[in-house]
């Protein structure tokens, strides 16, 4: 996933772009990735465009490829091993982070993922993108050992707190969507619209996390 480069670069990725606009704001701050709603976009070489699947139909993902150039898959809900491998694409696979999920035996049956993205759960509600944030003292050491670079973090992350977590975490990357949104006149972010300035503060706190 992401592009390639020196192993303390910490790679980011802006999810949830809709519009084309997006997509180029996110690359020219300089994101390694961008998670697609399936919108097609011109964008700079180098850039990964990653789909992203709950729960899909074998067909649904496979359509999806033959009509989107898609470099990497995401899956977000309770897809078996096998079929997140089955398309012929490196793939993700988010984790939620629940008190009765084991980590390790999660990260286990999933061995065959390009990464795992930690992410926060909401009961009954949407599996990702819930811009809240999880307690990252429950990951495992070994999920966090930097030599892994497996480990993707989500949830809640803003301009405001991404670098003190990658300063505790040493991800290999983090993947923000509501984080940078543009927020509306009633203090709530706009879903699927992102806010340039934010994605430029994003990116450049996580670059000062680098060193």
């Amino acid at each position: 996933m992401l592009n390639e480069g020196g192993a303390t670069r910490t790679r980011v990725k802006i999810c949830g772009i809709t519009r084309v606009e997006d997509g180029v704001a996110a690359a020219r701050a300089g994101a390694d990735a961008i998670g697609l709603n399936f919108w097609s976009a011109t964008l700079p070489a180098f850039v990964t465009v990653v789909g992203l699947f709950v729960d899909p139909q074998p067909e649904t993902v496979r359509s999806t490829l033959a009509q989107v150039p898609l470099d990497l898959l995401q899956f977000h809900g309770n897809e078996a091993p096998e079929l997140c491998a089955s398309f012929g694409r490196p793939y993700i696979k988010a984790v939620p982070v629940k008190p009765e999920t084991d980590l390790l035996e999660y990260a286990s049956r999933f061995s065959g993922a390009r990464a795992l993205l930690f992410d926060a759960h909401q009961p009954g509600g949407a599996p990702g993108g819930t811009g809240k944030t999880f307690d990252w003292n429950v990951l495992p050491p070994q999920l966090t050992d930097a030599s892994s670079r497996r480990l993707i973090l989500s949830g809640g992350l803003t301009p405001d707190n991404v670098a003190a977590a990658i300063r505790q975490l040493h991800p290999w990357g983090v993947d923000v969507s509501s984080g940078v949104e543009l927020t509306g006149e009633d203090g709530r972010p706009r879903k699927g619209i992102k806010s340039q300035a934010k994605i430029v503060a994003f990116v450049r706190e996580v670059h000062s996390a680098d060193g």
